[in-house]
């Protein structure tokens, strides 16, 4: 049988920094204590506004998503951000009355 092994008491940082240097969390994770951290608050308010959107399942021609990365890597943007993007013009055009 496996003897657990028990985890130290630090006195520093540097001392904990060391332990951990050398040893792995996996022998420890039963010992550990969740720990309560502060997001900077640029990085508080991007998991906040991710939290508002919802993922879609959306089937396009192979040669629409083609296009669209192309015009993204020419703009220097994740392909993804620019479909968005064009999504929320259509809407906002829709709901001033649309072009027809």
């Amino acid at each position: 049988m496996k003897r657990e092994k028990t985890l130290p008491e630090f006195k520093n940082e540097q001392e904990m920094a060391e332990f951990w240097d050398n040893h792995s969390v996996a022998d420890y994770w039963d010992q550990l204590e969740p720990e309560e951290v502060e997001l900077a608050p640029e990085l508080a308010a991007k998991a906040a506004e991710r939290q508002k959107t919802k993922r879609i399942t959306l089937r396009l021609r192979v040669s629409q998503i083609e296009t669209a990365k192309e015009i993204a890597r020419k703009k220097d943007i994740p392909y993804q951000t620019l479909m968005r993007s064009w999504i929320a013009q259509g809407i906002k055009r829709e709901l001033a009355g649309g072009e027809r």
